[in-house]
């Protein structure tokens, strides 16, 4: 009789999907070394590749070569062709030198020259070409979340039944928020002071960092970026919900749907329980369809870790090592001391138990990047295994999704003190309280999607004086610095539901068990 294996749970399945992902990323990675050049000839695209160049020329209309580039400056060729205009690319001429042995093993030079150049990217590989599986894998999530926060917050909000009850969850909500932001903001400036990491940066690496990457910033940094908290507090109202849903606003969709919610109270309970109730139908189906997406979630890890490792590989982890080590010290110090200690004393529960509970949470928003993708799985865990009721979950989740970004708020500190310390500036007492303020609102404004961190660093940046181009210095990792803020962000979302059931006396075994 064959023996059966055990079926893996969901996830170890996403757990091995992450590390053969890197793996194959790691494998099947990008070269720094080769081009791909796309040009049109009779009107037809012809792509060509080009690899392990002597010296690469951009050259103009007139026959001048207004910019030349080395062996080793990938990073730096793809975007000086994006940022000309679409007329000057049609008017450049790319002229690519090699050398390469001839059949008696002399080096020759050589020479190609490609006209009417449309674009030059780096040459894909497997990895980073299987990365669509893991964005309709994104997607899918992203589809799911609206719909089942609007349902979930109007039931909710109509469960709770009086509207004083609802400002006081509300308050006492943002209370915590703030706690464990301002927690998260604290340890970084601690390490971030303790550590400096941006006195350890050697000039040489600074410049080279600079260099490569100065383009990739340049759209950050040309952004009116700006912390008007009057204005914030009036984009909260929308004129058009439906705009509102359509743009993915979720602050101005939380309080529409609390608006609804609440105002079911106030009509005749007949007439409500038809509404409440197909709300609540629609709630359970959008649950149901996160069942039927997590199904394909260790493909989709797979394709994005893959891509990820892919085109930007573990190199650049070297140079700043320093930067991202401090960075990965405060996540996790945050992550399992603070955010650890706040589950146990205000609500209840095992620490061991409630991120047992949470390891599917956690490696989608590892994978995934985005708070807004992870809500939908995030609210039924909550619902499911820690016990935390539909009224709360659909109150304080997707809140929390909007203004309580705990990694995304020490990111932006410790990268700002990193900045000023390579550039030798030196940020007192009131720099760096100026920080920690500014950094608690630009998080209420930062949208829960993958990369908007950088925007808000701009506005960080800005209020103590630190040269906005120094981005440039972190963008090489930032991407996976992402992938792991992402995580602290919806951990202390869940935090703050536990202790809101809890608070309100609906926490289901309460006092939790070591699992």
């Amino acid at each position: 009789m064959a023996m059966r294996l055990p079926r893996l749970q969901l996830h170890n399945k996403i757990l091995l999907a992450l590390v053969l992902g890197a793996a194959f990323g790691a494998v099947f990675n990008v070269s720094k070394y080769e081009l791909a050049i796309s040009s049109r000839l009779n009107g037809e695209r012809v792509t060509a590749e080009v690899a392990h160049w002597t010296a690469v020329e951009f050259v103009g209309a007139d026959g001048k070569v207004f910019a030349t580039f080395g062996p080793e400056d990938q990073l730096r060729i793809l975007p000086a062709f994006s940022r000309l205009k679409p007329e000057e690319k049609r008017a450049t001429a790319v002229r690519i030198a090699t050398v390469a042995p001839d059949a008696g093993g002399t080096d020759v030079r050589t020479g190609r020259t490609f006209e009417h150049v449309t674009s030059i990217e780096k040459v894909k590989t497997i990895a980073v070409m299987i990365k669509p599986v893991g964005t309709i894998f994104i997607r899918l999530l992203m589809f799911v979340a609206i719909p089942l926060v609007i349902s979930s917050l109007i039931v909710g909000a109509a469960s709770l039944g009086d509207i004083r009850k609802v400002g006081r969850i509300g308050a006492k909500t943002l209370l915590f928020y703030a706690i464990t932001i301002v927690s998260a903001i604290t340890i970084g400036l601690i390490l971030v002071n303790a550590i400096q990491p941006g006195t350890r940066l050697a000039p040489e690496a600074r410049e080279k960092l600079i260099m490569e990457f100065q383009g990739n910033g340049t759209a950050a940094m040309t952004t009116d970026a700006d912390l008007d908290l009057t204005d914030m507090l009036v984009r909260i109202v929308a004129t058009n919900p439906v705009e509102a849903m359509a743009k993915g606003d979720m602050l101005q969709i939380v309080f529409f749907s609390l608006m609804v919610g609440v105002s079911l109270t106030a009509i005749a309970k007949e007439k409500a329980a038809h509404v409440v109730g197909f709300f609540d139908g629609f709630s359970d189906l959008m649950i149901h369809m996160v069942d039927m997406i997590m199904t394909i979630a260790p493909y989709g890890v797979f394709a994005l870790i893959a891509a990820t490792v892919g085109e930007f590989g573990f190199e650049i982890l070297t140079t700043l090592a320093w930067y991202a080590g401090t960075l990965i010290l405060g996540f996790v110090i945050h992550q399992f001391i603070t955010l650890g200690l706040m589950v146990r004393a205000f609500g209840g529960l095992h620490p061991l138990r409630f991120f047992r509970a949470l390891k599917d949470v956690m490696l989608i928003a590892f994978s995934s990047s985005s708070s807004a993708a992870t809500l939908p799985l995030n609210m039924e865990t909550c619902e499911q295994k820690l016990g935390v009721p539909k009224q709360i979950t659909s109150f304080v989740l997707p809140l929390g999704a909007t203004v309580n970004m705990d990694g995304t708020s020490m990111y932006q500190a410790v990268a700002t003190v990193f900045i000023a310390q390579v550039y030798g500036i030196d940020l007192g007492l009131t720099a760096q309280l100026t920080i920690l303020l500014t950094a608690v609102l630009a998080s209420i404004g930062t949208a829960p999607v993958p990369g908007v961190g950088i925007v808000m660093l701009i506005i960080v940046l800005r209020s103590v004086n630190v040269p906005e181009e120094g981005i440039a210095l972190i963008l090489g990792v930032d991407r996976i610095l992402d992938m792991m803020r992402t995580v602290l962000n919806v951990s202390g979302d869940a935090v703050v539901a536990v202790i809101m059931a809890r608070q309100e006396g609906v926490l289901r075994n309460p006092e939790g068990v070591a699992a």
